[in-house]
């Protein structure tokens, strides 16, 4: 699913148009990354968790140049769905082929 494709099954569930569920979608990208990258987590109750993983620092080889390098810790975005959700997933049989 697209981006469009959501907007669009949002402004069919909800009657609202499509230029004022974009503008509310991109707003909430907008604040959950904003959000995570002052270091915060973003807690989306019956949906699931966007959350901050640490990586730890690491040795790492560039086979072109055959050298190796430091890559420092550092951290990733992730997300946790909720229980519910999990469980809605797991019950998908077969995943679609496009």
């Amino acid at each position: 699913m697209t981006k469009q494709e959501l907007v669009r099954g949002i402004s069919h569930q909800t009657g609202i148009e499509q230029p004022a569920v974009l503008a509310t979608v991109e707003a909430l990208m907008s604040i959950i990354k904003e959000t995570m990258a002052n270091g915060e987590n973003v807690y989306l109750r019956g949906f699931g968790t966007f959350n901050l993983k640490k990586r730890a620092a690491k040795t790492a080889r560039n086979i072109t140049k055959k050298e190796t390098i430091i890559v420092p810790e550092h951290f990733i975005p992730a997300f946790k769905a909720c229980p519910e959700f999990q469980d809605m997933v797991a019950e998908v049989k077969e995943l679609k082929k496009d």
